[in-house]
């Protein structure tokens, strides 16, 4: 009878770590779809996995709890869970100059652990629910709204003529463009100035078109971005 217990009690537990399996492959599955660096094993795993450490820290010490001259808290070993996934997280993260990438899909990594460790301690429908909050909001806010557009930083460089009027028509050429400059770095080389600009770029432009439309002008010597 006692093995009979043990074994449905066993089967529950696979039953929760394959349903944290699906929930993490189905988060992974629309982050593959949009070519992200994680994808469906990634997150399948890192759900899985959440949920066996979760099932080990809750049930695997009750046969010793309890007994005497034995003292443990068993779930240090889940709080380990969110160590482990910011070390897997952070190797998602980019910086190229001012943009950053791969910040979303570590938070859903981070995200899917939690799915995880919800469905793992027997709390189905809160990491059921989780899951498809995740995906609806993954899909929903991925789309091109406009009310979601944001504007981004872009560092510019320009070598100039070196007079005050030059800089000056750059400042005002930029401020008509309704490009926001957050700071000014001036350098003099030889006879020319060199600005460096770190600027916000509204959402219709683009660092190769903002290139063309500076390109006939005469005081600009050359221009980076």
């Amino acid at each position: 009878m006692m093995n009979i217990m043990q074994l449905e009690t066993q089967m529950e537990f696979l039953v929760r770590i394959l349903l944290a399996g699906i929930c993490g492959g189905i988060i992974g599955y629309e982050r593959k779809s949009r070519n992200k660096e994680a994808g469906i094993r990634t997150h399948l795993i890192v759900a899985s996995g959440a949920a066996l450490i979760m099932i080990v820290s809750k049930y695997g010490f009750s046969d010793i709890l309890g007994d005497k001259g034995i003292a443990l808290d068993p779930s240090r070993i889940a709080a380990q869970i969110v160590t482990g996934v910011g070390f897997l997280g952070a190797g998602m993260i980019f910086m190229r100059k001012n943009t950053i990438s791969g910040l979303t899909t570590a938070a859903g990594i981070w995200a899917t652990s939690a799915i995880g460790m919800a469905i793992g301690s027997g709390l189905y429908a809160l990491g059921i629910l989780t899951a498809v909050l995740i995906v609806f909001v993954q899909i929903i806010l991925h789309r091109n709204h406009r009310w979601l557009r944001e504007s981004y930083k872009e560092e510019l460089s320009f070598v100039i003529d070196q007079n005050k009027e030059a800089l000056q028509d750059l400042q005002e050429r930029l401020k008509r463009m309704q490009i926001e400059i957050l700071n000014v770095s001036l350098t003099q080389e030889h006879s020319c100035y060199q600005v460096d600009l770190i600027v916000v770029l509204p959402d219709t432009y683009q660092a190769a078109k903002l290139l063309d439309m500076f390109y006939d002008v005469a005081y600009i010597h050359e221009i980076d971005a």
